[in-house]
């Protein structure tokens, strides 16, 4: 079934029990982002023009966009990639940062790429100014440590074969 189709089975929308409410709810960030790996387990990160930290693909889901097809979406944006993502990997709230509200972040494994697949990645959107792989431990430093906490939890999942929640980065 479609998403259309989904919908219209659900027949029709609850009214709201207060006028009103519904506007009144609060919002929250939503991303989706991959853990893709090279023949050599390193990770593959984006370099973004626009903030001093190094992040992997991915990025904020558009209204009425899931985190999975937003992960899909910036990948094939990001590195023109068109990748079978489906595997959960991680859920993590974040809380409100500066003007950022709370959200929730959602890592997917993007699987293993080839040697020459990997070899022959460049960016091909605006917004990056390269990509790396790097293993955990190279990375860490060009993290912000909430994504450090974050990555090791996705990587922790993979080994595990098990998805988890985090808080913050934190594995509850």
């Amino acid at each position: 079934m479609t998403l259309a189709e989904d919908l219209f089975a659900e027949g029709e929308p609850e009214q709201e029990f207060n006028p009103g409410i519904a506007g009144r709810l609060p919002r929250k960030r939503v991303a989706g982002g991959a853990l893709i790996r090279d023949a050599a387990g390193r990770v593959l990160f984006v370099v973004p023009g626009y903030k001093p930290f190094l992040d992997i693909p991915g990025g904020i889901a558009d209204a009425d966009e899931s985190p999975l097809d937003a992960c899909r979406r910036e990948i094939q944006e990001e590195i023109g990639l068109d990748l079978p993502i489906t595997r959960l990997l991680v859920v993590d709230w974040i809380p409100a940062h500066g003007v950022w509200p709370d959200g929730i972040m959602f890592i997917f494994d993007g699987g293993q790429l080839g040697e020459d697949q990997a070899a022959a990645l460049s960016p091909t959107d605006d917004e990056l100014t390269g990509l790396k792989f790097l293993d955990y431990e190279e990375a860490v430093p060009l993290l912000r440590p909430s994504m450090a906490r974050r990555l090791r939890s996705a990587l922790d999942s993979l080994e595990e074969g098990q998805p988890r929640y985090a808080e913050f980065g934190r594995s509850r």
